[in-house]
C-alpha cells in the first residue's frame, strides 16, 4: 500500500452518525476480491437515484443532487469528516477499499466501529478520532468555508487547520509505523523474505520427501 506521511487535502463533511458498511458499499458489489474498482459505487444508494447493480456504467447514472458528496465544492476531497460509530455493521473489508478508491486517504470522526477501524489501517486509510467539540468545529468551518482544507501530519500526529490551530490525535505506534512505511500484512511478511527463502531451502534439504 502507499505510504502515508503528510496529507494536505480538501475536506468533505458527511454529517450522519452510525454510517454502516452496507451504506458505504452495498452488498451487491461484494463479488470481487480486488481492492480497486469500488469507488464508483461508494455510498451507492445515497449518491444515485436508481438502483445500482454490478457492471453498470456509473458515469451514465443519475446522481442525487441532495447528497453532499455530489456537490461540486467537495469534488476531489481526500479527507472525510464523519460523526460517531462510522463503519458499523458487517465487517466487509470492501468498505475501506471503496473509500480509498473514491479518493479518501483519511477519515476524521468522533468514533469508529472496531473492525472497520482496523481494516482502514491495513488498506492505507488513516482513521482519526477527535473529541466531539473539535469535530463540531470542523463541521462548521467546512460547511461555511468553500474549499476548506486540512493538513494531516502523521509523524507529528496532528490535524492542522488553515489558521494554524493544531489538534493532536492518538495512534497506535505499530500501526503508525506501518502507515509511514506503506506496510500492509503482505508487506510485513515480505520484510522477512530472505529468512523465508532460507527456511524453504533448508527444509528441501532436510525433508526432501515433501518435494518429491
Amino acid at each position: 500500500m502507499d505510504k502515508f506521511i503528510k496529507l494536505e487535502g480538501l475536506v468533505a463533511p458527511l454529517d450522519r452518525a452510525n454510517v454502516d458498511t452496507d451504506a458505504i458499499i452495498p452488498k451487491q458489489f461484494l463479488k470481487s476480491i480486488k481492492r480497486s474498482g469500488f469507488g464508483p459505487n461508494a455510498f451507492d444508494e445515497w449518491r444515485y437515484l436508481d438502483q445500482g447493480a454490478p457492471g453498470q456504467d456509473s458515469a451514465k447514472r443519475v446522481k442525487n443532487p441532495d447528497f453532499v458528496l455530489n456537490q461540486e465544492r467537495y469534488q476531489g476531497a481526500s479527507i472525510l469528516l464523519a460523526r460517531s460509530n462510522f463503519g458499523c455493521g458487517s465487517s466487509r473489508e470492501h468498505a475501506p477499499w471503496a473509500l480509498h478508491d473514491f479518493g479518501f486517504r483519511a477519515i476524521i470522526g468522533e468514533s469508529f466501529a472496531d473492525i472497520f477501524f482496523n481494516n482502514c489501517f491495513k488498506n492505507g486509510l488513516l482513521p482519526i478520532v477527535l473529541p466531539k467539540a473539535e469535530i463540531d468545529a470542523l463541521f462548521g468551518l467546512t460547511e461555511h468555508s468553500p474549499g476548506y482544507r486540512l493538513t494531516v501530519d502523521l509523524p507529528s500526529q496532528l490535524v492542522v487547520r488553515p489558521d494554524g490551530y493544531a489538534i493532536h490525535f492518538e495512534v497506535d505506534a505499530f500501526r503508525k509505523e506501518c502507515m509511514l512505511n506503506g506496510w500492509d500484512d503482505i508487506g510485513l511478511t515480505l520484510r522477512h523474505a530472505e529468512k523465508i527463502r532460507e527456511f524453504e531451502a533448508r527444509r528441501r534439504t532436510e525433508q526432501p520427501w515433501l518435494f518429491a
